[in-house]
């Protein structure tokens, strides 16, 4: 709705994990560096964690857009709320590999010879788990037994895990500590710096078509790193709500005032509460936001139709 008013071609702050936007911090490129080297070293078994909203999807997106540009066989697995044979099934499926037989030891014959063929043609096959910190102990044991699956020299399969912090305190679970034992490298996401965040918003304008880099003045910056802790899901709710005021009051910057306005609205509450609780504040409040922002929209648009009532 702002995007011609702000000369931009494509929402900025939209909260989809798309990797046109990752920003790369030092952290996101040691984690990047730290899958792909995993992947193809086949060292089995990677960690990513990270705290909501730090963009652990986004970076799984780039990793997923690299691998399909290496032809490399992937499945990945979104839904962690699945018990052995539905995950068993599921990954088979975006593997792309037919099984008649519901059996797990058909199932596993079929994957192994699958990964054989995989190998002897130089290719890899990647299995990525998002949200794992929701997978049962079940599952996460039938996963380890994956690795199983191996040459003498090298793991046939590579997995990916991916999951809040709740994953690494999981994963020291006395029953869990074989599958502990096989991660080989570990990833994190962190929430971005202050000039991290200015540097942040201006790359996510700059490739929405913004032509001016200062839409958001010093002061609302300040205020934006503050009440989201540098959590970037937080950075993009707020600096989204901020041009939405921006464009109602017709003003062609957000300056303190208008980044005041639009951070009340989404009710974040006090930031000293934490990354986690300024994530999910944040997700509670769009929704609340939402309502009164339509209203005003609706509003504002009756002030300037041509066929209001005088």
């Amino acid at each position: 709705m702002y995007k011609k008013f702000f000369g931009l071609h494509s929402s900025p702050f939209n909260v989809n994990p798309d990797p046109r936007f990752l920003f790369a911090t030092s952290h996101t490129e040691e984690a990047l560096s730290c899958l792909t080297y995993g992947i193809q070293s086949r060292k089995g078994f990677v960690l990513l964690t990270g705290e909501v909203g730090t963009g652990k999807t986004t970076l799984l997106n780039k990793l997923m857009e690299w691998l399909r540009q290496q032809r490399v066989s992937t499945a990945f697995v979104f839904n962690s709320r699945m018990n052995v044979p539905e995950f068993l099934d599921y990954m088979m499926a975006d593997f792309g590999i037919p099984c008649e037989s519901q059996s797990k030891s058909h199932i596993l014959q079929k994957l192994n010879h699958w990964l054989l063929e995989r190998y002897r043609a130089g290719e890899t096959a990647v299995l990525i788990v998002d949200e794992a910190q929701n997978l049962s102990d079940e599952v996460l044991e039938e996963i380890r037994l994956l690795t199983n699956l191996e040459t003498a020299s090298e793991k046939l399969l590579q997995i990916v895990l991916v999951g809040q912090p709740e994953l690494d305190l999981k994963l020291r679970q006395p029953n869990l500590r074989q599958l502990r034992q096989r991660v080989m490298l570990r990833a994190k996401t962190q929430p971005l710096t202050r000039p991290e965040m200015d540097a942040y918003v201006k790359q996510r304008l700059a490739v929405a078509g913004a032509v001016e880099s200062t839409i958001f003045d010093d002061e609302a910056l300040a205020l934006v790193h503050h009440y989201s802790g540098g959590i970037p899901r937080v950075v993009n709710l707020i600096c989204d709500h901020c041009l939405i005021h921006a464009f109602v009051e017709g003003q062609a910057s957000v300056n303190a005032v208008i980044a005041e306005t639009g951070i009340r609205d989404l009710d974040l509450g006090d930031p000293a509460h934490g990354a986690r609780s300024r994530a999910d504040d944040g997700n509670v409040g769009m929704m609340q936001a939402i309502q009164s922002l339509a209203e005003r929209l609706r509003q504002f648009e009756m002030s300037i139709s041509p066929e209001r009532k005088v």
